[in-house]
């Protein structure tokens, strides 16, 4: 089970976007990243194509699943993940506050 899931809302710890929120749009596990919505934005310079226009192309680029972490639901602050059963499932907790992390 993923601690980071598409989705989730996340924080960003470290970088140019640092402290700011997005989703969770993909999580790439083998290479431990993932893209955020809005977050870790990137300029594409794009040659036309019959399917598509050239020109430039904003995009969001992957992040180091470190430089990453979830929003606790209740006060959306970063905190870490650990995992609990409830009602005989597993889910994953938020250390801060103790709520289960939706999903």
């Amino acid at each position: 089970m993923q601690k980071i899931r598409k989705g989730d809302k996340v924080v960003v710890l470290a970088g140019k976007d640092k402290g700011r929120t997005g989703e969770v749009v993909q999580v790439m596990p083998k290479e431990d990243k993932a893209v955020v919505r809005g977050i870790n934005m990137i300029a594409r310079h794009q040659k036309q194509s019959a399917s598509q226009e050239g020109g430039i192309i904003r995009k969001e680029a992957p992040l180091h699943l470190s430089n990453i972490a979830i929003a606790d639901p209740k006060d959306n602050k970063p905190t870490r993940v650990g995992f609990d059963f409830r009602d005989g499932k597993k889910v994953r907790i938020a250390k801060r506050s103790g709520e289960v992390i939706n999903g």
